[in-house]
């Protein structure tokens, strides 16, 4: 494997480029040598950089930076504030067009506009396993240990940046200082090369790392096998996926050398590399104790909850609840701050609540989103032939047997109806019930007012403002308080869910051409926990397409639409939009919300475009930023760009 490293390219090249001698430069000794012996001197010190190596990771958990989260189509943020109240909308204008070569948005390459410098964090990583010999007090189990979550972290970024770049040079080793101007010139590798390496690397650490975190206080949080063989199954259906996988659109990218980037030709195996690696992943957690998450009751809930507001409350708590309570959770990220924006995705629910302001609600869901969730008898909305899809933004009045979804005699559309329990659990609405916010009384629950600036959640300035009518409830711990004060309990964002690898697997298996027996094994234990019927039930009973499940074309769009509906607001939706070659579709529509400055519902409940998303073909890949071009010119540009 060639050895690689992109931050010592652009330092050295810049110091050529300036007309400073490269042999009066390479003459002179490094000022980190102490630093560096001093770092790896003992154990303990020796420990603190592998944290170091963690450090970029962690960053990850903030939304508003997220590739995946921002552009997915799933959230709006305004645009005309004027204080963004801790939010840089960097990333959530990438929908609007805003993306260039010149100053790229959530630049991951360099670590600039809300991006990390991940190529900084893989020198910090390869500067770990070079000195990793050093501290004289490592036992040799940790010292296995370490290095195998090193080579786990390395694999990750690497991978972080294949999904936004694609092909990207391997960095497998730091270069050393005396390194020429031309070796420091690095090209890109191909699509292939990259995905070998990153899978080579979590084979390399899978065996040395722990099943399962002994010492959760200190230790939860760290990289353990199933995460490595979970990650393993991502990435190859990831390679496997149409956007890598025969694309014609990235047929034409090449080094200057000639060096084709991506295969143009369809690898129908890289679906069996898959399936083996989401069968290995599977059966591991399996066997070691992970399970769906179910709804456990703390001492200060009634026990009479009824079924559906303890359904909800268990998709609520899929998310939210503690890593060491939550059998589901494989990977997550430790929290900072109340995982790092409750308070954007929440409605002001009283009186004492929308005079302090201290919550923006500012992330919208648009009304797409609420379209997508299926119907209480688990199909899309506008396949159900029991349900009245065209009459759906006509009022409808609260009932005594929706009561614990929607206030009992309060105004709402006949959409906000009859949908599955995740729709309750994971977006909230105008008349929708909140359960939580320390009121623990069912009957007696705290429900959303949205209607215009008098309303408690509607609009008041500016700033803390939702301009849809919807907001991601699903990323709000429902024991967090928001009244005269904020209470944040914190809940660690996840990363992988079992129930994500359940839908991965059924995927993967799918494209294989597996029947769909097979398929569904995967996919309905996700769904009964949602209180949904099984796929095929489903499908014959209820849907106009009844016959939908059978192909391999339908069963596929029956698993894209689970996994966007299970893994809503998790940071997935944009990586598997893109992986698919879908997001475009998406992009293509308006995204709308209600007008949420009228009081009647008759006239708030009229659909309004608040902004029409740019979204092209080269959108699929991130820009390399043109400074960069020109600092080496051995890279080369994403097509479009």
């Amino acid at each position: 494997m060639k050895m690689r490293s992109y931050k010592i390219l652009i330092y050295l090249a810049a110091i050529t480029m300036l007309g400073t001698s490269c042999k009066k430069f390479l003459d002179v000794t490094p000022e980190n040598v102490g630093t560096i012996d001093y770092a790896f001197r003992n154990r303990n010190e020796a420990e603190n950089y592998l944290f170091s190596c963690y450090a970029t990771l962690q960053q990850f958990q903030y939304p508003q930076n997220d590739p995946s989260f921002t552009s997915s189509g799933e959230i709006i943020f305004p645009n005309n504030l004027t204080d963004n109240q801790g939010i840089d909308p960097t990333g959530f204008n990438l929908i609007r067009g805003t993306q260039n070569v010149q100053n790229p948005g959530l630049n991951y390459w360099d670590g600039e506009n809300g991006g990390q410098a991940i190529f900084r964090a893989l020198r910090r990583c390869n500067t770990m396993l070079e000195n990793i010999d050093k501290p004289i007090d490592l036992t040799a189990s940790e010292k296995a240990r370490w290095i195998a979550e090193v080579k786990f972290l390395k694999a990750y970024y690497h991978y972080y940046l294949f999904r936004m770049y694609g092909p990207i040079p391997i960095t497998d080793k730091n270069l050393p200082i005396t390194s020429s101007t031309e070796e420091v010139k690095v090209k890109r590798d191909p699509a292939d090369s990259v995905v070998n390496y990153i899978v080579r690397l979590l084979d390399e650490s899978a065996p040395d790392l722990p099943v399962i975190i002994q010492n959760q206080v200190r230790e939860l949080g760290r990289i353990t096998r199933p995460i490595a063989l979970a990650v393993k199954a991502e990435v190859l259906a990831t390679a496997a996926s149409p956007m890598f996988n025969g694309n014609p659109d990235f047929a034409s990218l090449a080094n200057k050398d000639g060096e084709k980037l991506f295969s143009s030709t369809y690898d129908a195996t890289k679906w069996d590399k898959a399936a083996e690696a989401c069968d290995a992943a599977v059966k591991l957690c399996e066997a070691n104790g992970f399970a769906l998450h179910t709804f456990n009751a703390p001492a200060n809930i009634p026990s009479n909850l009824t079924d559906s507001l303890r359904r909800v409350l268990t998709l609520q708590t899929a998310i939210t609840e503690k890593w060491e309570l939550n059998k589901e959770l494989i990977w997550a990220l430790n929290p900072v701050f109340g995982y790092g924006r409750q308070e954007y995705n929440m409605p002001r629910l009283t009186a004492k609540a929308a005079a302090n302001l201290i919550a923006q609600g500012t992330f919208a869901a648009p009304i797409s989103q609420q379209e997508l969730f299926y119907t209480n008898n688990g199909v899309p909305i506008n396949e159900d032939k029991t349900w009245d899809y065209n009459n759906r933004y006509n009022l409808r009045t609260g009932d005594d047997d929706n009561r614990f979804y929607i206030r009992n005699g309060y105004q709402t559309v006949r959409a906000h109806f009859n949908r599955e329990p995740r729709f309750y659990a994971d977006m909230a609405f105008d008349g929708a019930i909140w359960y939580g916010n320390n009121v623990f009384d069912q009957e007696n629950a705290l429900y959303v007012q949205a209607r215009s600036s008098s309303s408690y959640a509607g609009p008041k300035d500016n700033i803390r403002i939702n301009v849809t009518g919807y907001w991601a409830k699903k990323l709000v711990n429902y024991q967090t308080v928001y009244d005269e004060n904020m209470t944040w309990v914190d809940f660690r964002m996840p990363l992988i869910r079992l129930a994500g690898l359940y839908l991965l697997y059924a995927e993967v298996l799918n494209e294989q051409g597996k029947p769909y027996a097979e398929v569904v094994r995967y996919i309905d234990p996700v769904r009964q926990r949602a209180g949904l019927p099984g796929v095929v039930d489903a499908w014959s009973n209820y849907s106009r397409n009844a016959a939908k499940f059978a192909s391999q074309d339908g069963m596929r769009q029956i698993i894209h639409q689970e996994r966007r509906i299970e893994l809503a607001f998790e940071g997935q939706a944009g990586w598997d939009l893109r992986r698919w070659k879908e997001i475009q579709n998406v992009m293509s529509r308006p995204m709308q919300g209600w007008n949420i400055y009228e009081e009647q519902p008759l006239n708030y409940y009229r659909p309004r475009t608040i902004l029409t998303p740019v979204f092209n073909v080269r959108n699929y890949l991130w820009p390399i930023k043109n400074n960069d071009l020109i600092v080496n010119g051995n890279l080369v540009q994403n097509p479009n760009w």
